[in-house]
């Protein structure tokens, strides 16, 4: 892996003294990542930018180059293999933590995510929350487009993952939101595996089980109008997987803990 360029920290984001990196992960998005640079460069001036690219075979990463010789405070991770968007992540949040920004921002790069609403996640941050969540299933939250299969899915899966691991987050697999790097240092980023809609839902159970803070900001989801999108069946299935299997271990140690006497007294 190589990174290209510096990601110096700014003051004044949202009004704040907040460093905040913009993680920007991508794999054949040469339509798109331009316009989603220039876009979150005028949303929020004072952000930085790390782009973590997979060996795009379209010139996804040198246009990422192009753009940041004229807009400055762009880097970019060039990975030697597509390696999926858990690890991108994860890459980007040890990036983002050895040069001691304070937030770092999940963000797509085909547009689905408006950064119009960036903003907002980040006065969330700026206001206590140790992770905000650019959700869909708020009041003011919107799918425009969807059909009724997709919508369908998509809450079910948010409603189940609520429900097996007690979370109080509407849209668990939002990829659009922002940490306050404090709480992504209490986690072993090493040991996260999950992938995808997965990821999502085990970031978010994972700030929630060290205590953390988590506050949902309303936004509108658009479908990418250029690209493939990188969803599959196989991605859905695991997180749905993975959720049961957390859900299961939870109640077997509570199980345990309560049949061992931990957590009575007398």
């Amino acid at each position: 892996m190589t990174v290209a360029g510096t990601a110096p920290k700014y003051d004044d984001v949202v009004q704040s003294d907040l460093s905040v990196l913009v993680i920007i992960p991508t794999y054949q998005e040469a339509p798109n990542i331009e316009n989603i640079l220039l876009q979150l460069r005028a949303a929020c001036p004072n952000a930085s930018v790390l782009v973590v690219d997979d060996n795009s075979p379209d010139g996804t990463a040198d246009i990422v180059e192009k753009v940041a010789e004229k807009i400055g405070h762009v880097s970019l991770l060039r990975r030697a293999a597509k390696s999926g968007l858990g690890s991108a992540y994860r890459a980007g949040f040890a990036y983002g933590l050895e040069l001691e920004y304070d937030v770092m921002v999940e963000m797509d790069a085909d547009l689905s995510h408006d950064p119009q609403s960036l903003p907002g996640l980040l006065q969330i941050i700026e206001d206590g929350a140790d992770l905000a969540v650019g959700s869909r299933y708020v009041p003011g939250g919107a799918i425009p487009g969807w059909s009724a299969h997709r919508a369908l899915l998509s809450r079910f899966g948010n409603m189940y993952a609520k429900a097996m691991l007690h979370l109080d987050v509407n849209d668990a697999t939002s990829g659009y939101r922002a940490y306050r790097a404090a709480v992504l240092a209490e986690i072993d980023l090493s040991s996260v595996r999950a992938d995808g809609y997965g990821f999502q839902i085990e970031m978010a159970y994972r700030v929630a089980r060290v205590g953390g803070t988590v506050r949902e900001f309303p936004i509108t989801f658009l479908d990418r109008t250029e690209g493939q999108s990188k969803m599959s069946s196989r991605i859905i299935v695991e997180a749905l997987w993975l959720v049961t299997l957390w859900g299961v271990r939870d109640r077997l140690s509570g199980i345990r803990r309560s049949s061992s006497g931990v957590g009575h007294n007398g």
